[in-house]
């Protein structure tokens, strides 16, 4: 299948179970590949060393600091769309943070799902360099579309 683009799934990982974490990755990309649009999640090939992860003590050849960082880099800096799910952070993702630097210095639109108040990740940073701000994940897959469709 060819891709019509490439949409990076990025939010917080340390403090969140797997499926916490991944089920909202897992429903974007099946809703996204039926516009031919690739969604790529930083979990992939990671559920194992998931708590090695969250907690920056990963050894694995996937799961070591460098690694991680090496892999989800390249990724935001190659899709055309970063996508950044934050509903329900339990603390601050540093990680994500550094994704959003690295979406915005390559100037990829950024969508952000959000809620409208309250979340820790409350920042006029985070809301200014978001191109889109929207509250739940369809609303964010739509976007995500109209971008890579229209």
């Amino acid at each position: 299948m060819e891709y019509i683009g490439t949409v990076y799934l990025g939010g917080p990982i340390a403090g969140l179970k797997f499926g916490d974490c991944n089920n909202w990755r897992e429903y974007a990309k099946r809703e996204l590949i039926k516009s031919n649009i690739r969604g790529v999640s930083p979990t992939r090939f990671k559920e194992i060393g998931l708590e090695e992860i969250a907690s920056d003590k990963g050894t694995g050849m996937l799961t070591s600091p460098k690694a991680l960082t090496t892999r989800d880099r390249y990724d935001v800096q190659t899709s055309d769309i970063s996508l950044f799910y934050l509903i329900g952070a339990p603390k601050v993702s540093i990680g994500t943070m550094i994704e959003y630097g690295w979406a915005d210095s390559k100037r990829k639109p950024i969508i952000t799902i959000i809620e409208k108040e309250g979340n820790v990740h409350e920042h006029s940073f985070v809301r200014e360099i978001s191109g889109f701000i929207v509250e739940d994940l369809d609303s964010g897959l739509t976007v995500a579309r109209a971008i890579l469709t229209g």
